[in-house]
């Protein structure tokens, strides 16, 4: 299909085929839908662009573009999405030479963060208001991620035959597609598959609430599930109590963080989170690690002064 293509067809059907040859069929679903967003992006700025055209200029031109609609962070992973495409291109003979090199990545301002993840106390606070009676709700799914860490869509995957009650273990090796609502799904990674560690309480929680369900049945399906509707409870509580308010997937922050903070290892919260690798956990919790490494220079200097 590519080797059909000369340097006088638009960059944006070539694109469009490499994702086809490359992608189709090699990635997730929301990593393909990346993808296409990125070919959406290209044909609307630059829809009359050939292959014979990509310069250092004229590439740097399409990310400055596309850098006025979105923050630095955004505009890199656009970049290095065409990136491999351009590549391949410039191995083909369609560019002449490699336009990404020396690309400057741009963006806008970014918007100010809301706050991700609570402290110990707060999440406390949280806890308790939770509603945690006899019969399966989302506010024990609240609980199971800020006691897990899961994934959303993990959690939602959990069945009962998943704890091993008497090892104090949940095993996580499926997620559960509520966006295209098809069911079961494999996970993110590899990595996502494992078993983790869980407390004895939650332990007996969660023995009572599954003890009559099915073995094999996701614990918390019934319908339709909608990402905003777990939301809008956990803004509820948060508001309730008084505490910053926090997306479903600032449990999993949450729950990384109060283990970072409490001297966990970065191994040991990558391997529980199910990251791919230790610099996906250090990128994403970098605030908390260097947090923890100003209370550690204290700490020796507090060491060193005592050996007189």
């Amino acid at each position: 299909m590519l080797s059909s293509f000369n340097s006088l067809d638009f960059f944006w059907a070539y694109y469009e085929t490499w994702i086809k040859v490359y992608k189709e069929g090699a990635i997730r679903k929301p990593t393909m839908d990346k993808y296409l967003l990125t070919l959406a992006w290209l044909k609307k700025l630059a829809p009359n662009l050939k292959l014979k055209d990509v310069t250092r200029i004229t590439y740097q031109k399409l990310l400055n573009d596309y850098a006025m609609y979105h923050e630095r962070q955004t505009t890199l992973d656009f970049h290095h999405q065409l990136k491999g495409a351009v590549l391949d291109a410039v191995d083909d003979g369609l560019i002449d030479r490699d336009p990404t090199r020396k690309a400057i990545i741009k963006g806008k301002i970014p918007r100010v963060k809301k706050t991700k993840y609570l402290n110990q106390f707060e999440l406390h606070k949280l806890l308790s208001d939770l509603d945690l009676g006899p019969e399966v709700n989302w506010d024990w799914l609240i609980l199971l991620i800020a006691k897990t860490g899961m994934r959303f869509s993990e959690a939602l995957a959990v069945t009962p035959s998943d704890f091993d009650f008497s090892h104090q273990m949940l095993t996580i090796n499926k997620t559960w597609d509520y966006k295209s609502k098809t069911g079961f799904a494999q996970t993110k990674n590899k990595s996502s598959m494992r078993k983790i560690q869980i407390d004895w309480q939650l332990i007996i929680q969660f023995s009572e609430l599954t003890r009559n369900l099915p073995p094999e049945v996701p614990i918390f399906i019934n319908g339709n599930v909608y990402n905003s509707t777990i939301n809008d409870i956990l803004s509820r509580h948060c508001k309730n109590m008084d505490i910053p308010v926090i997306s479903v997937h600032g449990l999993r922050h949450t729950h990384a963080s109060l283990l970072l903070f409490a001297g966990v290892s970065i191994a040991s919260v990558a391997q529980r989170l199910g990251h791919s690798s230790m610099t996906t956990t250090q990128k994403t919790y970098l605030h908390i690690i260097r947090e923890l490494e100003n209370r550690d220079v204290d700490l020796v200097m507090r060491s060193l002064s005592s050996l007189n």
